[in-house]
């Protein structure tokens, strides 16, 4: 029979472990090289091929990439272990000690339940790093709702290739051991290696959080540990979407698919494609409340709770086809129950030669087949991981993709605009050029991807052409089609895992069609213009994506928060096929302030000036800095007052050698200056309190002859408010002397290497000091 798909065994979603072990089905089990301990049996494993990495040296590798990993906390393993073995100390790691304050949850007041910190030799006389194989049983759950964790990471042992990029071979708890060990984590663009020493949690003698079935395998433990390290404690991993764990496991894409969008024979040629391409994937039914998470259905099916999909079959009976799917509780143990299960009655009618190729196991061990049509009734969500964009594609043609990535962040007050609800700031939100020049080279015939729309109607779920019979719609999309640039884009938000509690904010992107490349769009742009596509509805998760054709051209991608002024930090990027590139939108900031602001003292205010030179200046005939302040004061409104450390950065910001006075002259013309900018300032002043919006800021300094890019308007915003949503008068009177000033130091600068680094540059350097 030779319908059976080729096998590739994939990952789970939100779910628990227990310490039930089932033993791995053929192909699943591996034993790496260089992880078998000393006298153990080692194997050359099956390999399956993903996207991989250029293979060179660690000189040669760019920093981030999994041959030449970020060192987390600046530790490197070798380096260290090197130490150990030479001293013949145990490593202990400081950054992560053997602490409460490790475990990030508070201290259980019962000494009978008090934590110790053990070595797996001390834990087990027999202990070993890898015992014989690694497989998706070896990891089981401890006291730590971590279940979406250790469900990607029991996915992993299927795939070789990604499993040793996280789990680096040659470590063991025999050879050359040093209590250190060291594992690798995708985390936003860049692999990051985490050291970790081999002390452990433990309670009343046992593993505290994450063991094996066994007790004597540990390397599932001190992943887990290195893990906690990198968020930040233990309790930091409390509750989650298995989607994070992929993708940190993996550096691939994570994206949901509701079960209900495709027939139960689509779904089950889609997943069964991706398996063959070596992406995870998991499922789970969608509990309706808290209570409802951990109930057990009639059909032995568990709510709230993840399961690995780990393979896919289907068994040719002369009138049928049984399209079939092989599930997995992570817990070891309670079984789906109803057809095609390991008890039900209708494996009686199949041949024993095909129940042995499809593996059938009459054990509690939490493994079960389910045919597509019950899946799709009793299951409601499918979570997939892939390395490449391509392995979401029933029918397409592997392509090259090109990746472009950034980081930002949102600002309260300057870059925080929240979503289009937000019309005043929305425009305010970070944006990312994105230029479409090279179409695609082959139009593929069975992807789910979007064509470019307005942004509103059925804008919130992937596109499906197979979810509607319709002729006439599939062929109208395929026209649509045609043409056209791939592109998928995903937006990541970070560090949003907060002690023991998540902390995700709701999120979005929206991309617009612009007529050509470094538009820097205004408000007046997004009140006329509708998006050309976006990624859904703002969802609070770690990440949403969207894979698109658009047409070729030019667009801007925003990225925002639901609503205004929360702060955050992002990761944006882009697959693109061939060629196309996405940027920030930087441009050379400009000044034109002399013109705009030249302005002769008006006779009332030169009056005020003679009068209190006349009464105050000394025998030099210049007004001091507190002089200086009573005279501007005098002159404005209460609520525009300037503080002492203002008039004195006015002052410096004059040629006055050096000295915190000013002539007679200086003073009108810095009077009618002030004068100026007050006027220009109470534009942005909504509410005539004083301040103004930071979200104004960029416009304010427009309006007083500055052009600044965004990251300079940024750190202006931050420099000069104090962290308040508002900027006062006196903040916005520091902002401009502060850029006059630098732009003539830019000016006068003679340095060819300074020229060459541009003045954004330098405005960057020296808004800091």
């Amino acid at each position: 029979m030779d319908n059976k798909l080729q096998r590739s065994k994939a990952p789970l979603a939100p779910c628990y472990y227990s310490d039930s072990r089932i033993e791995g089905p053929p192909g699943a089990p591996h034993t790496f090289p260089g992880w078998a301990e000393p006298g153990r049996r080692s194997s050359s494993p099956r390999l399956i091929r993903a996207p991989t990495d250029t293979m060179a040296t660690n000189n040669e590798a760019p920093l981030g990439s999994t041959e030449n990993p970020i060192k987390f906390k600046d530790q490197d393993f070798e380096t260290l272990q090197a130490e150990c073995l030479k001293s013949g100390v145990l490593f202990s790691d400081p950054t992560f000690p053997a602490e409460q304050k490790s475990i990030g949850t508070p201290e259980d007041p019962d000494p009978k339940k008090a934590i110790q910190w053990k070595r797996p030799k001390e834990i087990s006389k027999n202990a070993v790093f890898v015992e014989d194989t690694t497989a998706t049983t070896d990891i089981c759950q401890g006291q730590l709702g971590n279940c979406w964790l250790l469900a990607a990471l029991s996915c992993l042992t299927a795939h070789p290739s990604l499993f040793m990029k996280v789990v680096p071979p040659n470590q063991s708890l025999s050879d050359r051991y040093a209590g250190i060990f060291h594992f690798k984590f995708w985390q936003y663009g860049e692999w990051v290696e985490v050291v970790v020493d081999d002390r452990l949690p433990v309670r009343e003698g046992r593993l505290l959080f994450s063991y094996s079935r066994t007790r004597n395998e540990f390397w599932s433990a001190l992943v887990e540990k290195a893990y906690a390290k990198l968020i930040g404690s233990y309790g930091s991993l409390k509750g989650g979407n298995i989607s994070e764990g992929m993708e940190d496991f993996t550096g691939g894409i994570a994206r949901s698919l509701e079960i209900s969008s495709r027939t139960p024979r689509v779904l089950w040629r889609s997943l069964a494609a991706a398996l063959s391409r070596g992406s995870l994937l998991s499922c789970f039914i969608q509990a309706k409340s808290a209570s409802d998470i951990g109930k057990v259905t009639g059909e032995g099916l568990i709510k709230g709770h993840a399961y690995a999909i780990t393979d896919a079959d289907k068994l040719t009976k002369p009138s049928d086809e049984i399209l079939l799917l092989r599930l997995r509780n992570p817990w070891g143990f309670i079984e789906y129950c109803g057809p095609w299960s390991d008890k039900g009655k209708e494996w009686e009618n199949v041949d024993p030669t095909e129940k042995e190729r499809i593996e059938v196991k009459c054990v509690e061990d939490g493994e079960f087949w389910i045919s597509a049509e019950d899946f799709s009734n009793l299951f409601d969500v499918v979570e997939l991981c892939s390395v490449n964009p391509d392995s979401y594609d029933e029918e397409s043609t592997p392509a090259s993709w090109a990746i472009t990535e950034h980081e930002g962040c949102w600002l309260p007050g300057s870059s925080a605009g929240g979503s289009r609800k937000y019309n005043k700031t929305f425009w305010k939100n970070p944006q990312y050029t994105l230029v479409l020049k090279e179409k695609d080279e082959n139009e593929d015939e069975d992807d789910d991807d979007d064509v470019g729309d307005d942004g509103e109607d059925g804008d919130d779920e992937m596109e499906d052409p197979t979810v509607t019979p319709d002729p006439k719609k599939r062929a109208e999309k395929q026209k649509q089609k045609v043409k056209r640039c791939t592109v998928l884009v995903e937006l990541l938000q970070k560090n949003r895992r907060q002690r023991d509690k998540l902390n995700f904010l709701h999120i979005a992107f929206h991309i617009y069609k612009v007529p050509s490349e470094n538009t820097c769009l205004d408000r007046s742009f997004f009140m006329k213009n509708r998006p050309a596509c976006r990624s859904g509805k703002y969802k609070g998760q770690r990440g949403v994506w969207r894979k698109m054709r658009l047409d070729p051209g030019t667009y801007v991608i925003v990225v925002s928060t639901y609503r205004p002024n929360i702060p955050g930090e992002f990761f944006v990027r882009t697959f693109s096929k061939i060629g196309n590139t996405l940027e920030t939108q930087d441009f050379a900031c400009t000044s034109s302030f002399s013109q705009v602001m030249t302005a002769p003292v008006s006779s009332k205010d030169q009056e005020r000036v003679e009068m209190t030179f006349d009464k105050q200046a000394g025998l030099d005939d210049r007004l001091n800095v507190k002089d200086i302040m009573k005279l501007f004061n005098s002159v404005l409104e209460k609520d525009y007052h300037l503080p002492l450390e203002t008039c004195r950065e006015l002052i410096f910001g004059e040629d006055t050698k050096g000295r915190c006075a000013l002539s007679r002259e200086q003073a009108g013309t810095l009077l009618a200056s002030v004068r100026n900018l007050q006027s220009i300032f109470s534009q942005f002043d909504e509410d005539s309190s004083g301040s103004m919006s930071r979200f104004e800021l960029s416009s304010a300094l427009q309006a007083v002859g500055f052009q600044c890019d965004n990251k300079v308007v940024e750190l202006l915003s931050e420099r000069f408010t104090s962290g308040e949503l508002d900027m006062p008068f006196h903040g916005f009177l520091s902002c401009v002397t502060r850029l006059r000033k630098l732009f003539a130091l830019y000016e006068s600068e003679t340095s060819q290497e300074v020229k060459d680094r541009g003045i954004n540059s330098w405005l960057l350097q020296f808004l800091t000091v």
